[in-house]
C-alpha cells in the first residue's frame, strides 16, 4: 500500500512525461500512465524504474507498462514492460514522481492541527498538556498521549497505544499495543535527493510508515516514511533509544535493536534479528532471519539466515574474534 494521503494528479500521457526528463530520441504511441510505483506493486498502466542488477529477479515479474532503466539492464525486463532508456534513472524517476505527487516534496508543519480538547478525542483519549491533532486522524481505545505531542493529519493509531511526550507523528499507520516513547519523530520525509546542475533535486516521499502490533520505539528515534514503497516495522519488534530508520526500510517480526543503530534506505531485515548498539546497516541490503549483529559493526553486504557477524566490514563472528586476538 502506497500513501493514501498524497493526491495523485495523473493520469498523464507517456510522451508528456518524457518531456520532463533527460531521455532523448524516444517516443511512444499515446498511452495514459495512471501512477508511478515500485517494481513489485506496479500494475498495468503504471511506470516504474530499475537501476541495479540487485533487483534483476524482482523486475522479471513487474506488471508495469513502462520502466525507466539503463541500456544494459533492458534485457531483464518482461516483454510487457517497455523500456525508457536513461543515464540519470533516479533523477528522472524523481521528476516523474513529483509530477504525479507535487505535494510530497516538502514537509511543512501542519496548519490543520487543533487542540485535542476541541476534537472528538477529548473524552476518548487520556492526554497531557498542549496536545495537537490534525485532520483525518483515527485513534483507538485506551490510548495515552503525552505533553506537547502532535498527531498531524493523516494518521491512524490503533488500540492500547502510548504516544510519549514531545512526539511528532505524521503519514503513519500504527496498529495495536504500540509504544512510541518521548521525543520520537515518525513519518517525516526521508533523506532523498540527487545533484543536478549544481543544485539538489529532492526525491518525493509518497510512502507511509507502518508500525505493526506490540512494537516499542525508544526515545528520540526517527523513522522516515517511504519514498515509492513503505517503511515497515514488524510485530513484536523493540527499538532502543536514538535509532534512525531511513525510507523504505522493512524490519521483520520479533527483532531487538539496541541504541544508536542506523539503517540506510531500502534495506530489508528478517525476523528474529538482534543488532547491538551503534551498528550501521548500509542501504539496499538484505539481512536474513535469526541473524545476530555485534555492536559497532558495519554491514555492507547481504547477510544470510542464522549468521552471527561483527566488525567492519561485518563478518563471521568466529573469524572476527580470531583476527582480534
Amino acid at each position: 500500500m502506497i500513501n493514501p494521503f498524497f493526491k495523485n494528479t495523473g493520469p498523464y500521457d507517456i510522451n508528456d512525461l518524457l518531456k520532463l526528463i533527460s531521455v532523448k530520441n524516444q517516443s511512444f504511441s499515446n498511452e495514459k500512465i495512471n501512477d508511478i510505483k515500485d517494481l513489485s506493486s506496479s500494475e498495468k498502466g503504471d511506470i516504474t524504474f530499475f537501476h541495479s542488477k540487485k533487483y534483476s529477479e524482482l523486475v522479471k515479474s513487474t506488471k508495469a507498462s513502462f520502466c525507466v532503466t539503463a541500456e544494459n539492464l533492458k534485457p531483464f525486463l518482461p516483454i510487457t514492460c517497455k523500456a525508457i532508456i536513461s543515464d540519470k534513472i533516479l533523477l528522472d524517476i524523481a521528476k516523474i514522481t513529483k509530477k504525479f505527487y507535487p505535494n510530497s516534496i516538502t514537509d511543512d508543519f501542519d496548519n490543520n492541527v487543533e487542540k485535542i480538547e476541541n476534537t472528538q478525542f477529548k473524552d476518548k483519549v487520556k492526554f497531557g498538556r498542549n496536545v495537537l491533532v490534525g485532520k483525518n486522524v483515527q485513534i483507538g481505545s485506551n490510548c495515552l498521549i503525552g505533553h506537547n505531542s502532535i498527531i498531524e493529519s493523516n494518521v491512524s493509531i490503533g488500540n492500547n497505544c502510548l504516544i510519549g511526550t514531545n512526539v511528532i507523528v505524521r503519514n503513519s499507520l500504527i496498529k495495536n499495543n504500540v509504544h512510541i516513547l518521548d521525543g520520537c519523530i515518525i513519518g517525516k520525509k526521508g533523506f532523498g535527493f540527487f545533484p543536478n546542475n549544481k543544485t539538489n533535486f529532492r526525491y518525493p516521499q509518497i510512502g507511509v510508515v507502518i508500525i505493526d502490533d506490540n512494537v516499542e520505539i525508544g526515545c528520540n528515534s526517527t523513522i522516515d516514511r517511504g519514498s515509492l514503497s513503505n517503511t515497515v516495522i514488524g510485530k513484536n519488534t523493540f527499538l532502543d533509544n536514538q535509532i534512525h530508520i531511513a525510507h523504505n526500510v522493512k524490519i521483520g517480526e520479533n527483532c531487538v535493536i539496541a541504541g544508536q543503530v542506523g539503517f540506510a534506505g531500502s534495506s530489508i531485515i528478517g525476523n528474529n534479528v538482534m543488532i547491538g548498539g551503534q551498528a550501521g546497516i548500509s542501504g539496499h541490503l538484505k539481512v536474513g532471519n535469526n541473524v545476530q549483529i555485534g555492536g559497532g559493526s558495519g554491514v555492507i553486504r547481504n547477510i544470510s539466515d542464522n549468521s552471527k557477524v561483527m566488525g567492519y566490514p561485518a563478518r563471521n563472528l568466529k573469524s572476527f574474534l580470531k583476527e582480534s586476538k
